[in-house]
């Protein structure tokens, strides 16, 4: 379909428009098609490069889901680690049907590096480390007695 031309009443074109729409967002300086539908090869592939860090593998799921040269174009332009994180969310739930909005995306993210155990980014190391710490317990007073029955060995009987 032609940038150009209307799509004609009734053809496949002028159904997907009105199905699925057609709406662009511009992130990061570059307009990209708000995702209305997960791609069939972009289902595959997440299965085929689940635990993947290969910046080609991150490259096809954004061309999938965005288009060609975006992700390059990102990185070109600034975009973070946590931002790529959030957009490949908000994309990933308006493909799925969720309108979800960037901050709904965002909120989503870090609920799940929160569950995964993965510090917010964002954070620096002293922050990291004093929010690990747990306040101190001690009392100054003795602990109490454990009892004998739940600290006792069996005694064992000699056979003769």
């Amino acid at each position: 379909m032609s940038p150009t031309r209307k799509p004609a009443a009734g053809s496949y074109e002028a159904f997907l428009a009105e199905a699925f729409g057609t709406g662009t967002e511009s992130i990061r300086g570059i307009d990209v098609r708000i995702p209305t539908d997960v791609p069939l090869a972009m289902e595959t592939r997440l299965k085929d490069l689940h635990d993947s860090e290969a910046e080609d593998d991150l490259h096809e799921l954004v061309a999938l889901l965005f288009g060609e040269d975006v992700f390059s174009r990102w990185i070109d332009n600034g975009m973070g680690v946590l931002e790529f994180k959030t957009v490949l969310a908000w994309g990933m739930a308006h493909a799925a049907g969720a309108g979800v909005t960037f901050m709904e995306a965002f909120d989503l993210v870090r609920a799940e590096e929160a569950s995964e155990g993965k510090a917010p980014s964002g954070q620096n190391r002293q922050a990291r480390r004093a929010a690990q710490k747990k306040p101190s317990t001690r009392t100054g007073g003795r602990s109490a007695r454990t009892s004998a029955a739940s600290t006792a060995s069996r005694r064992k009987t000699s056979p003769a």
